[in-house]
């Protein structure tokens, strides 16, 4: 199989740095960029290639740094641009890559750009926003609805129009279609390109441009008082407000501003159809998105059926260029999601080995390498807006947000002596020194499944050869003289082998180096990787 014109991407499996939550360096009880570079270290042992660092930019932090003040800044709480540099050279030093999480949906109510919006109706700044008229009977001017609950639309008093904000009212969203703005986000990539940043993790990546015209969305079902945010906003098809045509004419632009860099483009598309087709256009013809995050992985249920419907869909519309994860700063972790307890804690790893498998980029969720589950955030402690503004701690991200727990002792090695933003609430054994100090935990089970994902070249470029079907509880696939498998059914099984011999390279539940020639037997749930002894027929 040919490896040729790999970039460097291709080679790596990306971590998410949630970086409220990694490390403290100054001992406040949030995260920062001392302490993240001191535990870099840590990432480069464990076998990452790319580090991608949440929103650190200057924030009220209503929405926890995605409500940007200032687009070449680091907020006070996070360091400063001197701690930046430093966290890049480390990283760099260490063979790390990072990417960087722009935010150009939306701005923060407080960055200057909407100050002067807001203040003066004949500023310029008032078209770098979606301002509008009242609807003919009064109220907003369309259907359109927040993600994080209520109307799209917030009120202005004294100009006597509406803002869009399809997040939180301090989230009004930016008018892509304004060419001033759009040659103002030239220049933010390139002042972090030039400081040495590797890519961007583009968010709300399918959200930017709107219809224009703004008709009303059509409805799929009614909206009842018991839904949370989420089902209201599914209850409407988002046919004018996301996935517009012209978000990809974006992209096709910044794919020439960071080509000379060799930087890295990673969208997140979040369509909510889970149309694969349409997440596709965001990566086809190789000049837009490098590559794009599929999320439909994370919330399909442990079934084969609904399993097998997720990756075969997904490959057939993007032989290679999604990105996949089990787990973000977003939605339920891994181990919560997939049954609780050891079997969540084994789904998870056994989905992990299919999806480094894959082609595309994966990336871990800090944590996932510790087989971390969700914490149970007790209700006034809860911060996540979507909780706080709705009055329901359920429908709230803190669960998976909680500090990473580093050593056995007070407040886990994350801080020393402050009270962390969030409850940490885990036993010692769940930290990352008593499991690299013990050759069972699941941490070392990750690292090996790293290493061999590097080591694999058939895992790097190429297609695959399906060798189940949608009828077996076993997703598994060739790649070269490479075989995954994924035992997603609920009773042990054996998979037939192609030809020849083949050495188990990795198991989620076994150890590895039994040599097979027909057929391996799959505990429930395994993941396996085989690699063909040479020489076998």
């Amino acid at each position: 199989m040919a490896h040729d014109n790999l970039r460097w991407w291709d080679r790596e499996v990306g971590y998410e740095v949630y970086i409220r939550s990694f490390a403290d360096g100054n001992n406040d009880g949030v995260g920062d960029f001392p302490g993240l570079t001191e535990k870099l270290d840590y990432l480069a042992w464990l076998g990452v290639g790319i580090v991608w660092i949440t929103p650190f930019y200057p924030s009220p932090m209503a929405d926890f740094g995605y409500d940007v003040a200032d687009y070449t800044g680091v907020d006070p709480l996070f360091g400063t641009l001197d701690d930046f540099d430093a966290c890049i050279a480390e990283a760099h030093r260490l063979g790390l890559r990072v990417l960087i999480d722009l935010v150009p949906n939306h701005t923060s109510d407080q960055h200057p750009w909407f100050q002067a919006s807001r203040s003066d109706p004949d500023s310029p700044m008032r078209g770098f926003y979606h301002w509008r008229d009242p609807a003919l009977g009064g109220g907003p001017p369309n259907n359109w609805v927040s993600h994080f609950g209520g109307p799209a639309w917030t009120f202005d008093e004294a100009s006597e129009q509406y803002y869009l904000h399809l997040f939180l009212p301090e989230q009004p969203d930016l008018n892509w279609s304004n060419p001033n703005l759009v040659r103002e986000f030239d220049q933010v990539l390139t002042f972090w390109l030039d400081r040495g940043a590797d890519g961007f993790r583009i968010d709300v990546a399918h959200g930017l441009v709107k219809n224009m015209l703004m008709p009303d969305n059509p409805q799929r079902y009614p909206v009842t008082p018991d839904m949370g945010p989420r089902q209201v906003f599914d209850s409407y098809e988002h046919r004018y407000d996301l996935d517009q045509a012209g978000n990809t004419a974006i992209y096709r632009r910044w794919r020439d501003i960071v080509e000379p860099y060799d930087a890295l483009l990673l969208g997140e598309v979040y369509l909510r159809d889970n149309n694969p087709n349409r997440a596709s256009r965001y990566v086809a013809n190789q000049d837009g998105l490098h590559r794009a995050f599929y999320f439909p992985p994370m919330h399909t249920p442990w079934k084969p059926s609904a399993m097998w419907s997720t990756f075969r869909d997904a490959l057939d519309a993007a032989p290679r260029d999604f990105s996949w994860a089990v787990s973000s700063h977003d939605d339920p972790r891994a181990p919560t999601r997939l049954g609780g307890g050891e079997l969540g804690q084994s789904r998870a790893l056994a989905y992990c080995v299919l999806m480094f498998s894959l082609p595309g980029l994966p990336f871990l969720y800090q944590g996932d390498e510790l087989g971390l589950a969700d914490v149970d955030i007790p209700p006034d402690r809860c911060q996540d807006p979507v909780a706080v503004r709705n009055r329901n701690p359920s429908n709230g991200r803190d669960g998976c947000r909680t500090p990473m727990p580093w050593a056995p002792g007070p407040e886990a090695g994350f801080t020393d002596g402050a009270e962390p933003w969030l409850p940490m609430d885990r036993t010692d054994g769940e930290s990352a020194a008593a499991q690299r100090d013990d050759p069972q935990a699941i941490l070392h089970k990750y690292r090996e499944l790293l290493a061999l994902r590097r080591e694999l070249h058939d895992l790097h470029a190429g297609g695959l050869e399906w060798l189940t079907d949608r009828t077996s509880p076993v997703i598994s696939f060739r790649r070269g003289n490479t075989v995954c498998a994924l035992n997603a059914g609920d009773v042990a099984t054996d998979l037939q082998l192609p030809p020849g011999q083949w050495r188990l390279a990795f198991s989620s539940q076994q150890p590895a180096g039994a040599v097979a020639d027909s057929a391996v037997s799959l505990d429930a749930p395994e993941g396996v990787l085989l690699v063909r002894v040479p020489d076998s027929a």
